[in-house]
C-alpha cells in the first residue's frame, strides 16, 4: 500500500474524487524535493502553517500534523518555524520551536499584510513554505469554512506567505482535506465541478490531499524519514499534545466541540494512520 493510499483511507468528503488529477505519488514527490533542500553545513528553515478557526477556536486537525512534522523535520536537520495566529496560542512554544503569530480582526490587514509577509520571509529566510489544514483566500476573495460562511475576520493571512514564497521561487507545499485550504487553488478548477464549495485561489508547488490533513502530515514526514533512511518515530506523544491543546479550547472542527477527535474520527483512527505511515518508512 502506497503512502498516498494510507493517508485517503476512510475518504469521506470528496479527496478521492480529486485524486485522478494529481500525480500518483504526490506525497513521495513532495517528500523527495524537501530532503533536496537539505543543507550539510547548516539548519535550514521550514515554516510550517497551521490553524483553522471553528467557533471561536482553533480546530483540531492542523496543530497535530505541524506537530508530528515539525518533531520529524528537526530530527532530520531542520529548524522548523511555526506560523499561524492566535487562535493556536500556547499550542507548540513548549517544543522550543519558534512560533509567529499574525494578525486577525482588523478591516485592513488583508490589503495591507503585504509588509508583514515580506517581513516574514526575510526574517525567516525559509527553503520551504508547508500549510496543514491552514484555510486561504477563495476564488471570491473570501476566507470561508465548509459550509461556506465567511471566517475573514478571524483568519489571518497567513496564505499570503505561500503567494510570495511561490513568486520568490521558495519550495511550498499545501496540505487540505476539503477544497478550501492552502494549496487546494491547484485543483480549483475540478474542486468547483465536483464538490459543494467554493475553492481556495492559492496554489503551492505541491498538494497533498487526504481524508484528514493530519494524516497527509503524517505521510509527508513517513516518507521525509524513508528517503533519508531514517525511521519515523512509531507513535510519538500526540495523544498527550491532542489532549493539551483541547484543554486550551481547541474542538473537533466537524462536531465543534473540545473533544479529543479529529475531524469526526476519534483517536483510534489517529493512531492507525500514524503508525501504518510510521511502518511504511521502516521498508
Amino acid at each position: 500500500m502506497s503512502i498516498e493510499d494510507i493517508i485517503l483511507k476512510y475518504s469521506c468528503r470528496g479527496m478521492d474524487l480529486l485524486r485522478p488529477y494529481l500525480p500518483e505519488d504526490f506525497c513521495s514527490r513532495a517528500a523527495l524535493k524537501i530532503v533536496n533542500l537539505k543543507n550539510p553545513d547548516r539548519r535550514e528553515r521550514i515554516i510550517l502553517a497551521t490553524g483553522f478557526y471553528v467557533r471561536g477556536f482553533a480546530e483540531t486537525d492542523g496543530p497535530l500534523g505541524v506537530y508530528v512534522l515539525a518533531k520529524v523535520l528537526e530530527g532530520v536537520g531542520f529548524e522548523p518555524v511555526i506560523v499561524t495566529d492566535r487562535y493556536c496560542r500556547d499550542f507548540f512554544e513548549s517544543e522550543g520551536w519558534q512560533v509567529i503569530y499574525m494578525e486577525t480582526g482588523t478591516a485592513d490587514m488583508y490589503t495591507d499584510s503585504t509588509e508583514q509577509v515580506v517581513e516574514i520571509i526575510d526574517k525567516i529566510n525559509p527553503v520551504c513554505l508547508i500549510s496543514v489544514e491552514r484555510c486561504g483566500e477563495n476564488i471570491h476573495g473570501d476566507y470561508t469554512n465548509m459550509r461556506g460562511i465567511s471566517i475573514r475576520k478571524n483568519t489571518a493571512p497567513v496564505d499570503k506567505l505561500f503567494v510570495l514564497a511561490k513568486n520568490r521561487g521558495i519550495f511550498t507545499v499545501g496540505i487540505g482535506d476539503g477544497g478550501n485550504e492552502i494549496g487546494m487553488g491547484n485543483l480549483k478548477k475540478q474542486i468547483s465541478k465536483k464538490l459543494p464549495l467554493v475553492p481556495c485561489d492559492v496554489c503551492t508547488d505541491v498538494l497533498i490531499i487526504a481524508t484528514v490533513s493530519n494524516w497527509g502530515a503524517y505521510g509527508l514526514a513517513a516518507e521525509i524519514a524513508k528517503v533519508l533512511q531514517k525511521k519515523m518515530p512509531l507513535w510519538v506523544p500526540v495523544e498527550e499534545f491532542l489532549k493539551r491543546i483541547v484543554d486550551i479550547g481547541c474542538v473537533d472542527g466537524v462536531i465543534g466541540e473540545q473533544n479529543c477527535s479529529i475531524d469526526g474520527f476519534d483517536l483510534s483512527k489517529e493512531k492507525e494512520i500514524y503508525e501504518e505511515c510510521a511502518k511504511s518508512s521502516r521498508l
